[in-house]
């Protein structure tokens, strides 16, 4: 494999959208030109239960169909599944961690006990409550996580995004307008302890 493969883990709970972030994220990497792939951890899917799921982004065909066991990146929906979820398994050193909350990164990598430079912290819920009218953090985080990825073009996935949305929301130009700012604003304003 010429170029190296992220694999991303999302954690949220039952009806918060882990699994239509992943989507969403996949297909508006897909149009820029990668190879993906994005699947959830079947489960007890209950509202409110914990729930996975996941991504794989390379320059090249993807070939590996397991699960991911040693994300890069992993996205946090609820700050409150740090308590009970073991969200730092199989991060490595270079592993970046993105957590929808209000405090710092400084204060969140003491709660996880990792390294400040692998955190970074974005109010998904405050920014989705200001553009979308609702407390939906995937959307926001899926531009926390371009932004933190760094080589992934922000306008493509925006554009490709607005495609998607335009198909289900149609009659609802301010939920398309609304998602897309939410994207835009959690990519500007994603911090990291620096």
């Amino acid at each position: 494999m010429s170029a190296k493969m992220i694999e991303v883990r999302w954690h949220g709970r039952g009806g918060q959208g882990a699994k239509t972030a992943a989507l969403l994220f996949a297909e508006a990497v897909l149009a820029t030109g990668k190879y993906i792939q994005a699947f959830p951890e079947y489960g007890p899917e209950r509202m409110g239960a914990p729930v996975q799921s996941f991504n794989r982004v390379s320059e090249d065909p993807i070939t590996v169909h397991s699960g991911v066991t040693n994300p890069d990146f992993v996205v946090i929906l609820d700050p409150t599944l740090i308590e009970s979820v073991a969200v730092t398994e199989g991060v490595g050193k270079d592993g970046k961690i993105i957590v929808n909350t209000s405090f710092s990164a400084q204060e969140i990598s003491n709660q996880l006990g990792i390294d400040a430079s692998q955190v970074y912290v974005v109010n998904a819920s405050q920014i989705a409550k200001e553009t979308i009218g609702k407390d939906y953090p995937n959307t926001p985080l899926l531009g926390a996580l371009v932004k933190v990825i760094g080589n992934l073009d922000i306008n493509g996935v925006l554009e490709d995004t607005k495609g998607k949305l335009a198909v289900k929301f149609r009659h609802k130009p301010e939920v398309i307008e609304g998602n897309l700012s939410s994207i835009k604003r959690a990519y500007d304003e994603v911090k990291s302890h620096g």
